[in-house]
């Protein structure tokens, strides 16, 4: 049996926990597509914050895509599980390449979400929450956990804005 109704009632279960980031201008709700962008939406609904998403793309191994070498994610971000890496002898020509296919999808899904370019996230907001969509995909949640996880041990929230908005050429 279910903790949650569904997303969007965790959502907002998860939202009445968050209170205390309720209308400050510093906090952006992340969504990661597509499973938490229902439990997001309600989130940044009662935050009074805005809302985006943020996409994170597998790197799997080729010949075995399910296996995955590493992730890419919005703002330059990429991971790699260097223990496979290492393991499966994979050339930085090959993890280049597949990261180039993934890229190129990644910029795809940016625009089919976001519509019209703009500007990322990591340059509009110092500060994000990234509700996930109950941990059904938790390769893809883990390498956005750790494409922000170092930086906010570092830092906190302002050091992870930082990082990805160096990472996507920002200022």
């Amino acid at each position: 049996m279910s903790r949650f109704r569904d997303r969007r009632d965790a959502g907002r279960l998860l939202a009445a926990k968050l209170g205390a980031y309720a209308n400050r201008p510093d906090v952006l709700v992340l969504a990661l597509p597509r499973g938490g962008v229902p439990v997001a939406a309600e989130v940044a609904q009662a935050l009074g914050a805005p809302l985006d998403v943020f996409l994170v793309r597998k790197l799997g191994v080729p010949g075995h895509e399910e296996l995955a070498m590493g992730a890419i994610a919005s703002g330059g971000v990429r991971v790699l599980n260097q223990d496979i890496v290492r393991a499966l002898n994979i050339p930085d020509r090959v993890i280049d390449a597949v990261a180039a296919k993934e890229a190129d999808e990644l910029a795809r899904r940016e625009r089919l979400y976001r519509g019209a370019p703009r500007r990322a996230w990591a340059h509009r907001h110092p500060r994000g929450r990234r509700p996930g969509d109950g941990g059904h995909h938790a390769r893809r949640h883990r390498g956005a956990a750790t494409a922000t996880a170092g930086a906010h041990r570092r830092g906190g929230p302002d050091r992870v804005a930082r990082d990805l908005r160096e990472a996507s050429g920002g200022s």
